[in-house]
């Protein structure tokens, strides 16, 4: 059904790179964000008063989409390609069980109980604040914490260990030293463990406090080693973040140079190489990438967006995923065509300048180049936008 592949591609299918896509994941993540805020302002009993006809019906609004976008989701969930092996009804409680769809269910199910028997109960409506969960969905950089902290949570683990153990120290240790001098603060392990806390965590309300000169100096001694616990979980999930974005990137480039047809006889060490050559650049819709006539002096990847190429009177709508301009890593010609950006793009730029200097370090990199290289030329085998002049197919792999 074209309905239901449509729906499917607005909701759920593609990279969310298409105006469609991020408009429909911003009207949605505004109204996620407008019923935490409707939450906030009718807790205000003078603003409740005034307003509270308008917070329901906002309520009621939203969740008639909120419910109805749960429901289309689960009717094109079907398009999903790992699904479409199963039947329908399988293929949808399958889905229903995945956490985005739990979220979105848990989001929505206070506000169809509140409905449903007609009763206001308001520590129910408290659990609309969890349709800030639903960002989740519209986030790369929430789902890649998530991965990071699932994947850290043996070192986190281990953190809260020690720190646990550190708590109970800390009291044990204050309840000898100050427990005569204040029996009531610290005349036991959990009374003292009240201090501990909030010494450990460097908050200090003050409200307990050593008055004993041993006190004071093993208090200050807890309060330093709070700073390095506390900045130990912090470490692990900033390095996990570096690494996991680190990790994606590599995918992302070692895919993107590996489809280069230049490159695909290429060993994984040396794709590897091409890969951290790249260079990153973001565009604005309607910025010009490449002017024909331009010296031509490195080759593109299309990390996200569209571009288009206009070379003579073709034209040309190239995607994530796709490359142009790589004749101007083996010779030094100019730009036969324009390119510029349809969308807001996100590019990598491998600049011949690096690459050849790449090739000075790999000789058997360079030979298998110039192979590849003959064998396009003669076949006329080119990216858009790099169609080589006739007097290019006869000149050697510049540098040789």
């Amino acid at each position: 059904m074209a309905i239901k592949q449509r729906l499917y591609d607005l909701l759920e299918g593609g990279n969310r790179s298409t105006a469609s896509q991020r408009c429909i994941d911003a009207l949605l993540g505004l109204l996620i964000v407008a019923n935490v805020l409707a939450v906030a302002l009718e807790s205000v009993p003078r603003i409740d008063a005034i307003y509270g006809l308008y917070f329901k019906a906002f309520d009621l609004i939203s969740l008639a989409i909120f419910c109805g976008e749960y429901v289309i989701r689960l009717w094109v969930c079907t398009e999903h390609p790992p699904l479409k092996r199963l039947s329908a009804g399988e293929a949808r409680w399958r889905y229903a069980r995945s956490p985005f769809m739990i979220i979105d269910l848990v989001a929505i199910l206070p506000s169809l109980v509140v409905s449903v028997i007609g009763v206001d109960l308001r520590f129910l409506r408290i659990f609309r604040l969890l349709r800030l969960l639903k960002l989740a969905r519209y986030s790369p950089t929430i789902i890649t914490l998530g991965r990071v902290l699932y994947e850290e949570r043996r070192a986190l683990f281990a953190v809260v260990i020690i720190m646990f153990g550190l708590l109970m120290l800390s009291a044990s240790v204050m309840t000898i030293i100050e427990g005569a001098a204040q029996p009531e603060a610290f005349g036991s392990i959990p009374a003292a463990m009240w201090w501990a806390l909030a010494t450990l965590s460097t908050v200090g309300y003050g409200d307990v406090v050593p008055i004993t000169a041993l006190g004071r100096i093993f208090g200050g001694l807890v309060t330093l080693l709070g700073v390095a616990m506390y900045a130990l979980p912090i470490a692990i999930i900033a390095a996990g973040f570096t690494n996991e974005s680190r990790r994606r990137d590599f995918v992302i480039t070692w895919g993107m140079v590996a489809r280069v047809p230049l490159f695909a006889n290429l060993e994984p060490v040396v794709l590897a190489k091409i890969g951290g050559l790249l260079r990153s650049k973001s565009v604005p819709a309607g910025y010009e990438i490449a002017h024909k006539g331009q010296p031509a002096d490195c080759m593109y990847f299309i990390v996200g967006g569209e571009v288009v190429v206009d070379i003579d009177d073709h034209r040309v709508t190239l995607e994530e995923g796709d490359f142009f301009g790589e004749i101007a890593l083996l010779h030094d010609t100019q730009r036969r065509a324009h390119a510029y950006a349809l969308t807001e793009c996100r590019l990598m730029l491998l600049m011949k300048s690096d690459f050849h200097g790449l090739m000075e370090t790999e000789p058997k990199l360079r030979r298998e180049i110039a192979e590849v290289a003959a064998e396009r030329l003669s076949k006329g085998d080119w990216s858009h936008g790099d169609i080589p002049d006739e007097e290019l197919q006869n000149r050697p792999l510049e540098g040789e």
